[in-house]
């Protein structure tokens, strides 16, 4: 079967389509998954900013919640 020059570029526009909404997805999921990481990542019990208070009888460093 031959392709003309319509259908080829017909494609290749649905192809650019294409990978432009992958591109934005792509950029999103970077952005969520930098974001998860930055939440996961943090201090859970707050002790090395100073925000959450120390549990009696511990050390000051060297534990988590």
């Amino acid at each position: 079967m031959h392709m003309t020059q319509k259908s080829l570029a017909k494609q290749r526009d649905e192809l650019k389509r294409k990978l432009e909404q992958l591109e934005m997805k792509q950029a999103k999921l970077e952005k969520e998954f930098s974001e998860f990481m930055r939440i996961f990542l943090e201090e859970a019990d707050g002790v090395q900013s100073g925000a959450a208070p120390t549990i009696p009888n511990q050390p000051a460093r060297g534990y988590c919640m």
